[in-house]
């Protein structure tokens, strides 16, 4: 199969059975995307695939063949942040991390989608991504801070 990962062609054989998140960590090698529950419930391994932000540990990699994926480390351009991951590093919008790149990806979807209109449509549309170390608000204002600094 042949996939797109953050601008690279890549061709690869999988298992039929071998998600999405496991061909990008274990034969891609990139690790931003983390493996917190493998069912769906954390979104801790949020991608976006053709621009569209999705649980990794829920797609079957064969199902993404000609597709385009972007993970976190396809975010920055060169050493420019992404101004969602400038907003997360200015309001804090982390602590132990391990979510972040999973909360980042949903958020930069959130935006595009139309749906941070208010704090309580962001919370509810934030809902599948859980942070564990309770950084919420913080997440909250840095959505809110590239939705308005937004042309």
């Amino acid at each position: 199969m042949t996939l797109e990962v953050n601008g690279v062609s890549h061709s690869v054989k999988v298992e039929p059975r071998v998600t999405l998140l496991d061909l990008l960590r274990e034969e891609l090698h990139l690790t931003g995307s983390k493996k917190g529950c493998d069912r769906g419930q954390c979104g801790a391994c949020t991608v976006h695939v053709n621009g569209v932000r999705i649980n990794s540990c829920l797609s079957l990699a064969v199902t993404n063949d000609g597709k385009k994926i972007t993970t976190i480390e396809g975010l920055a351009s060169g050493d420019q942040l992404h101004p969602m991951q400038e907003a997360f590093i200015k309001h804090d919008g982390f602590q132990c991390g391990y979510c972040t790149s999973g909360q980042i990806m949903s958020a930069v979807a959130l935006v595009k989608e139309g749906r941070t209109q208010s704090r309580e449509q962001i919370s509810e549309f934030m809902s599948g991504n859980i942070c564990r170390c309770g950084a919420y608000s913080n997440i909250v204002k840095a959505i809110q801070e590239v939705k308005n600094n937004q042309v």
